[in-house]
């Protein structure tokens, strides 16, 4: 089916006064053009950039959208043009006989009778969204990236005010941020390389400073870590060293080692021989730790080896329920990654079908208490967890509120803050709902 042209227009900036020719986009073929659809639904759209000063501006036009195997027929005419009622009627009248023509002879045509009018751009691309089966989470998330997009376009040229953005949006600058920002990119056309160019940037920048903060975060937990080691008792020792075991590698001897030849360095015997015993002390941990872990995997590995020579491996894990352990279930997943990599589907769903075996066993030890929590911690958002929580009002009891801020307490030695946070907010929820 062919496609709408742009139209031609002349603009002066309204930041530097430059005047200069881009194009607009008055008709959208969702189905003939994804590439405008793409730009439409990130914002890019009508989108002119001054040749001079690289502000980007929004051009405030009507628009339609189409999609045949849809049936959209969507109209947005901007309020602050103020046209008149025939002028917008005109401008539908000339896109529908524009599609109807254009349209194979046996494509339904009823829906271009009724066109959808919207009152904002923002409204017709939420109904675009939901004819494509967009949730309305995802939908206000995706909003939410592009006014940070906005901001951070507008300032890539100014350092301070860009840093300044990047601080203030850390927290939001996720991978599915990032996916976001790539399909803005690839959503410019050759009209809009101003546009792309200042993503690029963008994304550029973004990257740096990323890259500063996690090598930062990894500093400070570093540093944190070799802190609470320094402080820890004798008898505190084993568990921190447990719990802090992932960080402990060449980098957190090398910085220990630093200290203490800084302690030499400055006369300070006693400290220094302290953290050479400690260093000791926490190297024969860690050792010691890394020798449980290697049996194991060991022991797991054979358990898995040997149910599955058997005709019903399911079956021969239960009788061996006695063995099924959390370890087992790491094991299970380090071998599922294994089969998966190597591209045996069979194996994969064999382990599969192990591992949910083996998480049935562990539940059935587990209190009732202690079994609806892992469900909750299951969902994928707090606010899922919260609903479930509140459709199973009979299970939530006093032991309940208290075994859930036992959990958060257990993941707060293990500095799993997320879902500590997670188990005190339903912990909170749940003593509400008790009265």
């Amino acid at each position: 089916m062919p496609s709408a042209p742009p139209q031609p227009v002349q603009l002066n900036c309204p930041s530097c006064g430059t005047r200069f020719r881009t194009l607009i986009y008055t008709l959208v073929d969702g189905g003939e053009q994804p590439e405008l659809k793409a730009a439409l639904l990130t914002g890019q759209l009508n989108i002119a950039v001054c040749p001079r000063c690289g502000m980007a501006s929004m051009l405030s036009a009507p628009l339609i959208y189409h999609d045949a195997g849809k049936q959209l027929f969507l109209v947005y005419v901007p309020q602050e043009l103020n046209s008149q009622p025939q002028e917008i009627d005109r401008f539908i009248g000339d896109a529908s006989a524009f599609l109807l023509r254009a349209l194979p002879n046996d494509a339904p045509r009823g829906y271009l009778l009724a066109p959808r009018r919207f009152l904002s751009l923002q409204s017709l691309i939420e109904a675009i969204y939901e004819a494509d089966g967009v949730s309305v989470e995802d939908l206000r998330r995706q909003n939410r990236y592009v006014e940070i997009l906005t901001e951070l376009v507008n300032t890539v040229n100014q350092d301070e005010q860009f840093t300044a953005a990047l601080q203030r949006y850390s927290a939001e600058l996720t991978p599915e941020f990032f996916a976001t920002l790539d399909a803005f990119i690839n959503a410019t056309n050759d009209a809009q390389a101003q546009m792309r160019e200042m993503l690029v940037r963008v994304r550029e920048k973004l990257l740096a400073y990323t890259a500063r903060m996690t090598a930062q975060a990894a500093a400070e937990e570093l540093n944190a870590a070799i802190e609470r080691l320094r402080s820890a008792t004798d008898e505190e020792l084993p568990a921190v060293v447990q719990e802090l075991r992932p960080l402990i590698d060449y980098s957190f001897f090398q910085l220990w080692t630093e200290q203490i030849e800084a302690a030499s360095a400055a006369g300070d015997d006693t400290t220094a021989q302290k953290l050479t015993e400690r260093r000791a002390r926490i190297l024969e941990l860690v050792e010691a730790i890394d020798r449980a872990a290697q049996e194991m995997f060991e022991r797991g590995s054979a358990l898995i080896d040997a149910v599955l020579a058997t005709p019903d491996p399911v079956a021969a894990l239960r009788e061996r329920a006695a063995e099924v352990d959390e370890g087992l279930l790491t094991v299970i997943s380090a071998s599922i990654a294994a089969a998966q990599h190597a591209g045996s589907d069979a194996l994969v769903k064999q382990l599969e079908a192990l591992a949910s075996t083996a998480q049935d066993i562990i539940n059935s030890r587990l209190s009732p208490e202690d079994r609806f929590i892992n469900e909750l911690l299951a969902q994928e958002t707090t606010v899922e967890a919260t609903r479930l929580l509140r459709k199973n009002m009979t299970r939530i009891t006093p032991e309940l509120a208290r075994r859930l801020n036992e959990r958060a307490a257990e993941e707060e030695k293990r500095a799993n803050q997320a879902d500590a946070e997670r188990l005190r907010q339903l912990a909170r929820e749940a003593s509400a709902l008790l009265f």
